[in-house]
Formats: structure tokens, C-alpha cells, sequence
């Protein structure tokens, strides 16, 4: 990802959350040194998926991935988990972390194909509309 691909991966962001990050977000995470950011283009080189991958120590987190609402379904954010994945194990993380909307059965099926587990719940997490979220971790392969 990089920052010209901000506006665009804001409107994607802003189609597919209820309280989605701001362009200043995008922007700050691209320099920080334990964030890995990446997008999927398409054949004219526009941004149609990212994912955002926060790390400390031996520890990761997906702070965000989404997919352009009509290109959904054709395996980008599975594309995009992997490459965030294969990044933690070069990155020698132990596990990751990430949350979802516990009524999003795609995603979550998505995040259990790719090893997540559930570990815990957190209430009240998402607003418009109001919902738990379930914590997921993957553990890197020994």
C-alpha cells in the first residue's frame, strides 16, 4: 500500500464498516515501523482490497482488511490474509490476533479456513449496530 492509494482504500473502507478509519489513520499507520500494509490492485492498478498488519515483539494483530464491495467473493481477501500471514511467519511472530463482528459468518469462515481459532468475546465491541466481537488467533506453524 502506498499513501496515493489512501483515498481509495478510504472508500472502500467507508463501504464496508460503520465506523471506519480516517484517511490520517491510513496515512500515520503507512510510517510506522511495526505496521506491514498491503492492497490488492487490479489490472489497471487500483487499490480493490487491503489489509493492515499490526506487530510488537512476537506478537501480531489484523487491524483491518476489506474488499471492495463488487469484487467480493473472488478469493482477494483470502489473498490478502495469506500474504499478512506469510509476513508474521518472516517476522517470527508466534500468533496473531484480530476481531470480528460476530455475525460476519463469511469472514469468519474465511478466518477459520486460514487457522484462527476463537479465544475469547469482547461485548459491546462494534456499534451501528451493536455487537460482540469474537477473538480470533492463529498460531505460526512450529
Amino acid at each position: 500500500m502506498h499513501r496515493d492509494d489512501v483515498p481509495t482504500i478510504v472508500a472502500i473502507e467507508q463501504h464496508s464498516f460503520s465506523d471506519p478509519w480516517s484517511a490520517l489513520t491510513f496515512r500515520s499507520a503507512l510510517t510506522r515501523p511495526h505496521t506491514r500494509a498491503s492492497a490488492a490492485v487490479d489490472a489497471d492498478g487500483r487499490p480493490c482490497g487491503y489489509c493492515v498488519l499490526l506487530h510488537v515483539l512476537d506478537e501480531g494483530e489484523i487491524a483491518n482488511i476489506a474488499v471492495d464491495a463488487a469484487r467480493r467473493g473472488r478469493g482477494i481477501a483470502g489473498r490478502l490474509l495469506d500474504d499478512a500471514l506469510a509476513a508474521a511467519v518472516q517476522l517470527e511472530l508466534s500468533r496473531v490476533f484480530l476481531e470480528v463482528r460476530e455475525s460476519n459468518t463469511a469472514a469468519r469462515a474465511l478466518y477459520v479456513s486460514r487457522g484462527f481459532r476463537p479465544v475469547g468475546r469482547r461485548s459491546g465491541y462494534y456499534q451501528r449496530p451493536d455487537e460482540d466481537a469474537l477473538v480470533l488467533q492463529w498460531t505460526a506453524p512450529v
